[in-house]
């Protein structure tokens, strides 16, 4: 025995399902990127003591809520490590090679990843200092800050 089974004409309507939303940033992100939107960058200060920026809303060890303890750092810091973009693409900040960097800032006990402004590989090194050249319209994101780009460049 054979039985055949019909498919019927199969109807379709495309449909855009959207869930529209605004999300407020909350004090501790609201706190840094009003910072940046005027040329400063903030920390908060955590339990024992330690500076953590960029700032986070809880304790990286115990989880805990942190007060709003928020502290000013840098504007100078440290490359603590880096690695080398030879070809950036769109997304990247910067539309020629460059540096992405861990860059500990003065005051800071944790370090912010950022891309650092260099003519070529042989000019970043770890420890070297940098500071950071702003954007001249800030707006209240971490694109603020253009590049970090070495202190004696400035």
């Amino acid at each position: 025995m054979c039985s055949t089974f019909v498919v019927p004409s199969v109807r379709h309507s495309s449909h855009v399902i959207e869930f529209p939303y605004t999300r407020s940033l909350g004090p501790v992100y609201g706190e840094f990127l009003t910072g940046l939107r005027d040329q400063r960058i903030i920390g908060i200060r955590n339990r024992d003591g330690s500076v953590l920026c960029p700032p986070t809303e809880w304790d990286p060890k115990t989880g805990e809520a942190l007060a709003l303890d928020f502290v000013e750092v840098g504007p100078e810091g440290t490359v603590t490590t880096w690695a080398w973009v030879t070809k950036p693409t769109r997304k990247h900040p910067l539309d020629h090679p460059f540096a992405f960097a861990l860059i500990q800032l003065d005051g800071a006990d944790t370090a912010i990843l950022h891309a650092v402004d260099v003519a070529s590989m042989d000019k970043i090194t770890t420890g070297m200092r940098v500071t950071p050249r702003w954007r001249k319209e800030r707006i209240g994101l971490i694109t603020d800050i253009e590049a970090f780009v070495p202190l004696e460049s400035k």
